[in-house]
């Protein structure tokens, strides 16, 4: 791939862009390798970005995914790479289904639908930007990590501690080793590391990936608890995701997430996700599972 760098690329962002770039092993079957964020299950958004770049593989660049729908159906291992299968549902004049099945030890740990179209105009409306403060003074959730680092078990707390590929900078400071009841909201600026390539489509598996970060945790802003706290079980259940409009993830994006509520040991959290100009650039929602043992 050639692309114009805009600048320098952080290691670790180099790093996920790798990540993120499957082998081909066959026609519709892709290696992914596996990344260990220090938690003992697979990252969610590894395997959503992972699969949205292997659906991507088998449709034509110049359409690009509007919808995924995926549902997490087993703890994926983060030692181990992951196999994509990729399924041709449909290729029709406007817009083109793949289905993709993510396999670890024989077994399916993740299935996604994604739907690719050729860019259209129509009608276009949406809701405003909340006015929040900007990300260029607020502390990263990295900071917050470093300041409360003795609460991070020793063996894992050097990966918690390390260079991030993403920038996530809360709007709102919620103290996740001493968490108080709030509504149940977060503002919080996100961005790549570093300069990405001009292909709209690294951009799109950048979001997926990054769009599973603190979303599920939202949930637990009104019962002033953390998974932070021991025997807490905290796991995505689906998450699905619309991109409304171009948008480059190198700049500050606003990731504005919400939770409409809980019940019967699942959250249910929706995001909207803004560029700096105001526009709605995707929609995300999801479910888990969240339990205090």
């Amino acid at each position: 791939m050639i692309a114009h760098m805009g600048g320098c690329m952080s290691q670790v962002l180099d790093d996920l862009l790798a990540l993120l770039t499957l082998e081909k092993i066959e026609q519709g079957l892709y290696r992914g390798q596996s990344q260990d964020l220090g938690f003992k299950a697979l990252f969610g958004g590894q395997v959503m970005g992972q699969a949205l770049s292997a659906a991507q593989e088998t449709v034509d660049s110049a359409r690009s995914t509007h919808s995924l729908h995926s549902y997490f159906l087993r703890p994926g291992d983060a030692q181990k790479p992951v196999v994509y299968e990729v399924e041709n549902i449909r290729d029709g004049r406007s817009f083109n289904t793949r289905r993709v099945q993510a396999i670890q030890n024989g077994k399916a740990i993740f299935y996604m639908t994604a739907s690719f179209q050729q860019e259209e105009t129509g009608f276009d409306h949406q809701i405003n930007m909340p006015k929040v403060a900007g990300p260029e003074n607020l502390p990263s959730f990295t900071d917050f990590i470093f300041d409360h680092q003795q609460f991070i078990p020793e063996n894992v707390r050097g990966k918690f501690l390390s260079e991030k590929p993403i920038e996530l900078r809360p709007v709102e400071q919620y103290n996740w080793v001493k968490p108080e009841k709030t509504d149940a909201v977060c503002h919080m600026w996100i961005k790549a590391n570093g300069n990405l390539p001009d292909d709209p489509r690294i951009h799109k598996y950048m979001l997926a990936y990054t769009s599973d970060f603190h979303f599920l945790p939202t949930a637990l802003f009104p019962h002033g608890v953390s998974h932070w706290q021991p025997n807490f079980q905290i796991a995505t259940i689906d998450h699905a995701m619309w991109f409304h409009r171009p948008f480059r993830f190198d700049d500050w994006l606003l990731y504005v997430m919400e939770s409409p509520t809980s019940v019967g040991g699942r959250g249910l959290v929706r995001g909207q996700i803004f560029n700096q100009q105001g526009e709605l650039v995707a929609t995300t929602m999801q479910e888990g599972v969240i339990r205090q043992r």
